[in-house]
């Protein structure tokens, strides 16, 4: 097994942290994320120890579930839109269409550090839109597959992670040899196994035109090759948690994401490392990922001065973020990914060589959160046998062309 691999046996710990609320001041740094689970507490634990520095402005963190219904309200009218917002990459393309971004350069100009040269390029190419650059990054987050050290070595299954490509024919070849209730592999996120496997094989899910492209070859070998691993009983079953299944040790691997490894850890006797997701092909692996970036809503009341204390908190954030890698992302600041210290968190994995940096793949579609639905609704089916392949092809590409028809309107 090569050294980038790592075995992560002890549970992190989180202390509870009280959310804030409110709508700020002019001395205040109104800032909206979604973070409504444990990522919510380290953030504001983040924000508490930035505000302890004393800047001229501080931070006020505002957790909000609905953060993307609100922020098209507060841009519609005009009122009370916030001073930085934390926004998922694929809302990117989307809210720049809409004109309600303001572009980083004025960040990047009074700040320096905040720069393409500082982050892990694939999160700083996230927030690049059209050539505009529209966000600051703070971490890359996507699916990762956890595999259980014991299992590999009761099923003599070492082997597979040699390479960092653990394939379909590798999992295939557990077939007949598994105990009764376990399993080679599970299906939590299997829709973004889905769309990694289309990458390895050459697809993609547009067109230059912008065309959603579900229903294609590319997809149908991915879902086909998917379906081989059910039919063979070695996916965890229709309908059945397969994650709690590899945390009560009963699945081999496991590919759920990359924030997970907190709740793994926290399992007693869950001896577990980490790796790529599963490939369709041995040339190519692929992770699905997405990324959490800082970003500046349009916003005619927010001062020059506030805006170099947005810049100011952002550097600072550069600097010192190595919390957040407790809460399982894997942090986008270079000065922090490439620290000692970062190298003791399972995420690390997904930086330690250019390779890996490579393999984090966020798609920049602008109806990408379409495309994910449409094929979540389907893809259980398809791959279990309730539907036909075509038939479940069929149906997301419609749902996906209907969506993008009435969002044009």
């Amino acid at each position: 097994m090569k050294n980038a691999h790592r075995k992560f046996l002890s549970a992190a710990t989180l202390a509870g942290i009280t959310l804030l609320a409110g709508c700020g001041n002019a001395n205040t740094i109104t800032f909206w994320n979604p973070l409504t689970g444990d990522d919510g507490a380290y953030m504001d634990a983040l924000v508490a120890e930035y505000n302890e520095t004393d800047p001229e402005f501080p931070v006020e963190s505002v957790i909000t579930a609905d953060m993307y219904t609100k922020i098209y309200t507060v841009m519609n009218s005009g009122k009370d839109i916030p001073d930085l917002t934390l926004i998922h990459a694929d809302r990117v393309p989307q809210f720049a269409d809409l004109d309600m971004l303001e572009p980083v350069e004025g960040l990047m100009a009074t700040n320096t550090d905040l720069t393409a040269d500082n982050y892990l390029e694939v999160a700083w190419n996230a927030g690049n839109y059209e050539g505009t650059q529209y966000t600051v990054p703070l971490d890359i987050h996507g699916n990762a597959m956890y595999y259980n050290t014991d299992l590999l070595d009761k099923y003599d299954a070492n082997t597979f992670l040699e390479d960092d490509v653990v394939t379909i024919e590798e999992i295939l070849s557990l077939d007949g040899k598994l105990d009764e209730g376990q399993y080679a592999i599970n299906n939590a996120l299997i829709e973004w196994v889905a769309l990694a496997n289309v990458v390895n094989v050459g697809g993609d899910i547009s067109d230059e035109a912008g065309n959603p492209t579900i229903n294609t070859d590319a997809m149908r070998t991915v879902v086909e090759q998917l379906k081989s691993v059910a039919d063979a009983g070695l996916m965890s079953p229709y309908g059945e948690d397969g994650y709690a299944m590899f945390q009560a040790g009963d699945v081999l691997f496991s590919t759920d994401g990359t924030w997970t490894s907190t709740a793994h850890g926290s399992v007693e006797g869950l001896n577990f490392g980490v790796t790529n997701i599963y490939s369709v092909t041995p040339d190519k692996f692929t992770n699905r990922s997405s990324a959490h970036l800082f970003s500046l809503l349009n916003n005619e009341d927010r001062t020059d001065e506030k805006e170099q204390g947005v810049a100011d908190f952002l550097s600072w954030m550069r600097e010192n973020s190595i919390d957040w890698a407790g809460a399982g992302q894997i942090v986008a600041s270079k000065e922090v990914f490439e620290s000692e210290e970062y190298q003791q968190y399972p995420q690390s994995f997904f930086t330690s060589s250019d390779v890996e940096k490579e393999a984090s793949y966020i798609f920049d579609y602008k109806y990408y959160s379409y495309v994910e639905s449409a094929l979540a609704t389907v893809l259980s089916d398809m791959i279990y046998g309730n539907i036909t392949i075509d038939e479940g092809l069929e149906q997301a590409q419609k749902t996906v062309e209907d969506l993008i028809a009435e969002n044009a309107s």
